[in-house]
């Protein structure tokens, strides 16, 4: 996460605030303040506080209808009509606290209310909400805490609260952004406000707002503007996803002009009823029952959809070449029932002086959404038009957000230019200090974990380049400099021989030594050289990857050793080693990065003791990376349909990874490289997987196993893709195309 002013009890970020806030331009955000003021007397004069006493559930609710014009529903008002006042968009309606479902069911979120009928739950919370009300005109914050049913819509209740004590609380409500801003102005550190309610996490930041005396006088609203200019503490380095306007950019000249994006599957109707990605998938399913096997993808991808934020970038493409403009998000996501069709819409400024035509055939953008690559959009960067105005005329809400969106000329390697998992490890090293990443064979586990080390060795450009550079900047990071004791980077691989004496220390044998008979030497082993080395260089981070790290027996490996991997005891707290008796800490600039099949039974034997000291990072499939097809397969779409029947058999851990269908980086291109991987690399795993069972081997393969034999059948090479799709890819898109669906079929359109 972003931060952009190193912190010490909020001394350094005091200093500069001054010459901050000069900058701030007041003019503009007073006018957003009086924009957000008209929202909020829009709210008292439709829900007035003295009427909400006998307010209905219908006039609370978020229904089925979320495109209704503002005001139909105090919910719908607070999410969809006060965007200026302050936004609480994101996420499904559970937010809500009780709403109401598309099929007419009432959801209620409180565990302790879902025995109750709907409208008796409803006076419950009626009844939190008047009480939290009455208890903030008395200045009673505390008592707000005690209204059980208010902590599960913590967003809307503090908005509320802002609503009618304007001056009592500021227009923030996420809780993760009050904490951060708190800690900013030198209020109780980010890690130990995680508990705190919203609403008094907005009270404790505006009293530090109050005895800041550069904000004296400043309205409310120009401090969340100057607060999320200047220290915006959501992520810098988001996903940048592609997104085509309807089939063939049907709809791009709408979205032009109305500066929006929008796609299909109309049919589930609104995404923000959908609190996972497996219930939306069972509706995709419902509506889409040929495409099965993409639903969960798709599902994920929606629900992506509707969580962008402002400031978020997308590319609008035209077919697989053609790139019409990068867009910044503007505005958030609605379901807007009064459009034809593609009613999932989010608010967006284009920018079409990035259209351009590739040279070649981008093969993952058949699909409607799939995320950018960072070095696709490095290329696409690169090939922007001279630098342009943007093809519209934007209002003061348009210039105070672009005021300080990210330049896209510059073409260098920053954190948004990283692959979203390595932000993601690297972050997590940093908290926690260890991080195991486990995923079934083949998802490019080790390779994460060497670009990890390549972004905290300050060559994230190498992260994807080509291999031989990559590999070059390895091997230096790897060598152990002249009369050194370890490298910055150190991999080693656990098996069930390696013990406390390869990694800590233990006596070996000399051989050097002269004479006859055995000569053992007390040695230090592999952490206690990279700790000796770390000590001598404490502003260089030194890693250690350990593949197949829960093959080794980690408790006999480590030894005492666990307990100084916590952070907080690096450097300070010492153990005596039982071998030698030496004292030994760990310093703060050791990291180590383990690897793990999750497919090996081992995984779960983990030491509960050693699970709490490591973070654990799911690398699942990485479909985007088959950015290929052979001879008409399409690559992702044949191993998604492989994993679907895959974990539908045997769970999530047993997956096929990407890397059986990548030739270096790189997809296979030609039916014998597909052949070869799919007859030695691909069956033999999932023959492994069936267990000599050749019933479950014919569940997994269909029609490529032989009836009689019960083994994979074989084809000339250049037949094998045909075969493939018609198993994997060719029935679900005919079933499709026999339900007349055509928007479905290429994933809402390219």
């Amino acid at each position: 996460m972003r931060k952009n002013v190193r912190m010490t009890e909020g001394g350094e970020f005091h200093d500069g605030l001054t010459k901050r806030t000069a900058r701030f331009d007041r003019e503009e955000a007073g006018a957003l303040a009086d924009k957000a003021e008209e929202e909020r007397h829009q709210v008292l004069e439709d829900f007035p506080l003295e009427r909400w006493d006998e307010l209905p559930l219908t006039r609370y609710a978020l229904g089925p209808d979320v495109s209704a014009l503002p005001g139909r529903s105090f919910c719908r008002l607070m999410e969809y009509g006060t965007d200026t006042f302050g936004s609480i968009r994101g996420g499904s309606a559970a937010k809500h606290i009780i709403f109401q479902h598309r099929e007419g069911s009432w959801r209620i979120v409180p565990a302790s209310l879902r025995d109750m009928e709907p409208h008796e739950a409803w006076l419950q919370v009626r009844g939190d909400f008047v009480t939290a009300f009455a208890a903030a005109s008395k200045g009673a914050y505390d008592h707000i805490d005690e209204l059980e049913s208010l902590s599960y819509g913590q967003a809307l209740t503090t908005k509320a609260l802002a609503v009618y004590f304007p001056d009592e609380f500021l227009p923030i409500f996420s809780s993760s952004h009050l904490r951060y801003f708190t800690s900013l102005l030198g209020g109780r550190p980010h890690q130990y406000s995680s508990g705190v309610r919203a609403w008094r996490a907005n009270r404790e930041l505006l009293g530090l707002v109050r005895r800041t005396p550069a904000f004296e006088g400043w309205r409310p609203h120009e401090v969340m503007q100057y607060l999320y200019a200047f220290h915006d503490p959501r992520p810098s380095d988001r996903v940048v996803w592609k997104i085509a306007p309807g089939e063939r950019a049907a709809l791009w000249d709408d979205c032009l002009e109305n500066r929006r994006i929008r796609v299909g599957w109309d049919e589930v109707g609104s995404l923000v009823e959908f609190e996972s990605d497996r219930e939306l998938k069972d509706a995709l399913d419902k509506y889409f029952p040929y495409s099965t096997g993409g639903n969960l993808r798709l599902a994920r991808q929606l629900l992506a959809f509707r969580d962008l934020e402002p400031g978020d970038l997308l590319v609008a493409n035209r077919g697989k070449s053609e790139v019409l403009a990068v867009g910044t998000v503007m505005g958030g996501y609605s379901f807007d029932s009064e459009l034809e069709s593609h009613r999932h819409t989010v608010g967006v400024e284009w920018d079409t002086s990035f259209a351009q035509l590739f040279g070649s055939p981008r093969h993952a953008w058949q699909q409607t959404l799939v995320k950018v690559p960072a070095t696709l959009m490095r290329e696409i960067r690169l090939g922007r038009r001279t630098l342009a105005p943007p093809p519209f005329a934007p209002g003061p809400s348009a210039k105070a957000k672009t005021a300080f969106l990210p330049s896209y000329s510059d073409a260098t390697v920053s954190d948004a230019d990283l692959p979203e998992a390595v932000r993601t490890v690297r972050e997590l090293l940093n908290h926690k200090g260890q991080v195991v990443l486990q995923g079934p064979p083949g998802t490019g586990k080790t390779r994460l974990a060497l670009s990890v080390a390549l972004t905290m060795a300050g060559r994230g450009d190498l992260v994807e380049a080509a291999p031989e550079p990559r590999a070059a900047a390895l091997a230096e990071l790897s060598s152990v400099p002249e009369g050194a004791k370890a490298a910055r980077l150190t991999t080693v691989t656990f098996h069930p021989s390696y013990g406390y004496e390869d990694f800590v220390e233990g006596f070996k044998p000399d051989t050097a030594a002269s004479g006859a008979g055995l000569h053992l030497k007390l040695t230090d082993g592999l952490f206690l050289r990279v700790c000796e080395e770390a000590r001598q260089a404490p502003d260089t981070t030194f890693l250690i990857i350990v593949d197949e790290i829960n093959r080794g027996d980690l408790p006999r490996i480590l030894g005492e050793m666990i307990t100084l991997l916590e952070l907080d005891k690096r450097g300070s707290v010492s153990v005596t080693l039982p071998t030698s008796g030496r004292q030994r800490t760990v310093p703060p600039n050791v990291r180590l990065i383990g690897t793990m099949n999750s497919a090996d039974r081992s995984v779960g034997h983990m030491d509960a003791a050693i699970r709490r000291r490591f973070a654990f990072v799911d690398v699942p499939p990485d479909l985007d990376a088959l950015d290929g097809e052979v001879e008409g397969l399409g690559l992702a779409e044949f191993l998604e349909g492989l994993n679907t029947r895959l974990e539908a058999r045997f769970g999530p851990d047993h997956l096929i990874g990407q890397a059986f269908l990548l030739s270096g980086d790189r997809p296979l291109v030609t039916a014998e490289q597909l052949s070869h991987a799919f007859h030695h690399e691909i069956v033999p795993s999932v023959t492994a997987f069936c267990l000599g069972r050749p019933e479950l081997l014919q569940s997994v393969l269909g029609t490529l196993v032989d009836d009689g034999t019960g083994r994979v059948i074989q084809t000339n090479p250049q037949d094998l893709p045909s075969i493939l799709a018609k198993e994997f890819v060719s029935a679900e898109a005919a079933g499709k195309e026999a339900a007349g669906d055509s928007t479905a079929y290429a994933w809402g359109g390219e």
